[in-house]
């Protein structure tokens, strides 16, 4: 008699009663037939099967060709390792010293006025009697010089080559705009030179006491995103859309991304939300009307605020006078102010 004869009988016992659904031929480490008495080697998968398995086995095997005794041995499972199971990185989340709350503006799409909006909001959180900064974060499109009226500025360092800010209208300003020979050269660079250089510009910056730090994303949800989950301890970011089905469904995007990286969500600002005519003073919605709010409803966000249409507001950017000081008493700058109002209230009901 062959082993593979043992084995093909093996192979139709059936042990799934006993909880086993492991094939037993496949337990077998050693076979041994001599004068009628087959001896058989078994490691069983754990310990305390080995009576279940026995009797099964002599019942399978007693019943071949030449076969009078069935001598079934055990020995002792090796230890199970447990499935490899997928742990999330850990990553220190670290404050910037003296910066007591930093919000980033984000958006899921360009065009959709996200640079102005962070770059208003700093500027109406001054007003409010805020010591503020801010952080142009879009590397790739710096915007934030050009509408700081500081385009052609350089920075320097001090002593301990800390990056000192510019400062303009009572805020302080950083952005990699401050560091390139023109505004035309172009920042080419891998997601490990991006990384690097937003982190010197949070933790090796002269930012001094701040109560906020504004931070300009670039849009989308790329590498300077998970770059501030990993190592920035965040207050959390708001999301700046139009009320365009198209802007909408990439800030969809964003929102859930913020989520992923555990990065709370304050709110969502309504850029473009409406015209205000300027011959009867009405306003119309040339985009829709209530879609963003469905949107902030459906993901459970709140809206901070709605800001106008304000056909002078691109000249006056492209000027580098920011509504909010140009402008002190627009409808626009006092959307600005209610939205910087709205947040500080939101950073302090969840502080």
């Amino acid at each position: 008699m062959s082993i593979k004869e043992v084995i093909d009988a093996l192979k139709n016992v059936d042990l799934r009663e006993a909880g086993i659904n492991q094939n037993v031929a496949k337990m077998v480490k050693d076979a041994k037939f001599t004068g009628g008495t087959l001896t058989l080697v078994i490691e069983p998968p754990r310990e305390g099967l080995e009576d279940v398995i026995r009797v099964k086995v002599v019942e399978a095997l007693e019943k071949l060709p030449d076969v009078k005794n069935v001598d079934v041995k055990f020995v002792k499972p090796k230890a199970q390792q447990p499935p490899p199971q997928f742990q999330q990185p850990m990553f220190t989340r670290k404050k910037v010293p003296g910066v007591k709350h930093i919000v980033a503006v984000g958006s899921g799409k360009g065009g959709v006025g996200k640079s102005t909006v962070a770059t208003n909001l700093a500027l109406a959180l001054s007003r409010l009697g805020y010591k503020v900064g801010l952080l142009d974060a879009d590397v790739y499109g710096p915007s934030v010089p050009t509408l700081m009226g500081l385009k052609g500025e350089r920075v320097n360092v001090d002593q301990f080559q800390r990056l000192i800010p510019l400062e303009k209208y009572g805020i302080k300003v950083l952005s990699i705009g401050f560091m390139l020979p023109s505004e035309d050269t172009p920042v080419i660079w891998r997601g490990p030179m991006l990384m690097k250089a937003l982190t010197e510009f949070l933790f090796s910056t002269k930012w001094g006491d701040l109560d906020y730090l504004i931070m300009d994303l670039p849009p989308g949800t790329g590498d300077v995103q998970i770059t501030l989950a990993q190592n920035v301890q965040l207050d959390g970011a708001l999301v700046v859309t139009t009320p365009q089905d198209v802007a909408l469904s990439d800030v969809k995007k964003a929102v859930t991304m913020f989520k992923e990286v555990n990065i709370p969500v304050l709110g969502v600002v309504e850029n473009m939300a409406y015209f205000i005519c300027p011959s009867d003073g009405q306003k119309y919605y040339i985009f829709g009307k209530g879609k963003v709010a469905q949107f902030a409803s459906n993901y459970g966000l709140k809206i901070l605020g709605s800001i106008p249409i304000d056909p002078d507001l691109a000249q006056r950017s492209d000027e580098g006078k920011p509504v909010v000081v140009s402008e002190p008493d627009s409808e626009v700058s006092k959307a600005f102010m209610g939205i910087a109002k709205v947040l500080t209230e939101t950073l302090q009901k969840k502080n």
